[in-house]
């Protein structure tokens, strides 16, 4: 491998590759662009302790992408590290100090620095009692995955000619950088052993397929599978947080297939492996499953040509869920063929009670549903039958999350008919062109009625209250409906509307 080359996120197919210099090219990366890392390497050493960078912060350092968030891991005993930092560090913290871990800043440079573990898991829960060891090899056999089993002394790994010694300093136990550059998933220990001490492993081996490409060993999938019940073990927010990390990867849907192939979105998210519905030779319809997976991966697509560095967990979701309504809807009608009524209202509901189980954020599900519950708006508008007023209409529905809508709807068109597909893209195109025309000649992003509330008040002669509210929204509805009234008009309709609902006016003076 060339220097200055990283290792790609799926691995390479290459066996000649020069596993020395690629180790060599990691640690030297480590020495030169780390400063902070490697003066705090030399307080432990002269102190007479070893300090290791580990797990992520060593895979990613190999794949040329280590942040400024570090990992440690050390023979000294917390009381030590934290004499060690206190005078180094800007801040230290020892929130995590009862598991053996003290975090410390310095420079902009977030460390969190644990003592060596051998812990001991009860396996009913899923924190272990804590244990302390005495080597780097039996603080790496308890880690997830081999890839994450790696680590690097930066003192040793320096020479005193600022030259780089990356065999003195590199520890891989397990093969942690064979299975990186062949992009494999392992486990240090057996995969059953290492899921019965922490279930939520499994969900971590999923989002780490979907985030780095990784493809998992068959033995770490056939554990995944006979264990998936295990994850019950694990609060909802833990699995939650994966879950959101999953879906916000470089490929989501791996992440997915090896949930459902496992079983263990039946445990996590069932809406998913629910839409593998039957399909048989009289009753044709798509294969929902695999259509949302379609999707998500459009509006992945769509997502990145817009912003390729910050993922949309909101559009992502939306993407997964939007027909999980489907399968509660299915009719089979008469001569063959196979209705879904109303699944985007079904699905919303259904996308809300999972993602509040989830305990994922309000304003996440909130507007997952509404993308949901919106989703087929769109195949109402033909060939550009809809009025100006049911434009209006979408765009304020649509609200904040238009430009979402946008992708969404784009993404669902997965049919293989090219004349069709085609057809579809071309009238959203018409849609979107209409949209913006109204929008710069009427402000749709903020449609309010013609009249405020003081106006309302002022000219039926009514105090703060519901009836105000109902004037107000009578009004928008005229707003939607017809466009900008000007004042006279605003006021007339009103007064129409008062004397329907039989309400009083006051003469004018």
């Amino acid at each position: 491998m060339p220097t200055g080359t990283a290792i790609g996120t799926a691995g390479i197919d290459d066996r000649a590759v020069d596993r020395d210099a690629v180790r060599r090219e990691a640690v030297t990366r480590l020495l030169r662009t780390n400063p902070v890392a490697v003066d705090l390497a030399g307080r432990f050493a002269s102190a007479g302790h070893r300090l290791y960078l580990v797990g992520g912060s060593v895979r990613d350092a190999l794949l040329g992408r280590l942040g400024t968030d570090l990992d440690f891991t050390t023979d000294a005993r917390p009381e030590q590290v934290l004499r060690l930092v206190k005078g180094w560090a800007e801040a230290v913290w020892d929130t995590g100090i009862e598991f053996g871990t003290v975090g410390a800043s310095r420079q902009g440079v977030m460390v969190e620095i644990t003592t060596f573990r051998a812990d001991r898991y009860d396996r009913i829960g899923r924190n272990p009692e804590v244990v302390y060891g005495d080597d780097i090899e039996s603080d790496l056999i308890r880690r997830d995955f081999t890839v994450n089993a790696m680590a690097v002394d930066l003192a040793a790994a320096g020479t005193p000619d600022g030259g780089v010694d990356a065999a003195a300093g590199f520890v891989d136990p397990h093969g942690g950088l064979d299975a990186l550059l062949a992009g494999r998933l392992d486990t240090p220990a057996t995969p059953q052993e290492s899921f019965a001490d922490d279930p939520l492993r499994m969900l971590r081996a999923a989002r780490f397929v979907a985030q780095l490409g990784f493809t998992p060993e068959p033995r770490v999938v056939e554990a995944m599978t006979a264990m998936a019940g295990e994850i019950d073990r694990i609060t909802v927010e833990r699995v939650q947080a994966e879950l959101a990390k999953l879906m916000c990867g470089v490929e989501p849907r791996k992440g997915i297939e090896l949930l459902v192939e496992t079983a263990l979105a039946d445990r996590v998210l069932p809406e998913v492996p629910a839409m593998r519905l039957e399909i048989d030779e009289h009753h044709q319809h798509k294969d929902v499953y695999q259509h949302s997976l379609v999707v998500l991966d459009q509006a992945v697509d769509l997502e990145r040509r817009d912003d390729p560095n910050n993922p949309d967990l909101v559009l992502r979701l939306a993407a997964l869920l939007h027909d999980i309504g489907k399968p509660d809807t299915r009719r089979f009608e008469s001569g063959g063929g196979v209705s879904f009524h109303h699944h985007e209202v079904v699905g919303a509901k259904m996308a809300r009670r999972r993602l509040r189980e989830l305990r994922f954020p309000k304003d996440v599900v909130e507007q997952v549903c509404q993308l949901v519950y919106l989703h087929l708006r769109f195949h109402g508008y033909g060939t550009g039958e809809w009025t100006d007023s049911a434009v209006r209409r979408y765009v304020t529905d649509a609200g904040v999350l238009l430009s979402r809508l946008h992708k969404l709807v784009r993404a669902d068109c997965t049919t293989r008919n090219r004349r069709k597909a085609n057809a579809l893209q071309r009238s959203y195109d018409d849609l979107e062109a209409r949209i913006e025309r109204l929008l710069a000649e009427e402000d749709l992003k903020r449609v309010r009625p013609d009249l405020d509330g003081n106006a309302i008040m002022e000219l039926l002669g009514l105090p703060p209250g519901p009836m105000v509210g109902r004037a107000w929204k009578h009004l928008k509805e005229l707003r939607l409906d017809r466009g900008p009234l000007d004042r006279d008009e605003a006021e007339a309709e009103l007064l129409r509307w008062a004397a329907s609902e039989g309400i009083e006016v006051p003469d004018r003076p």
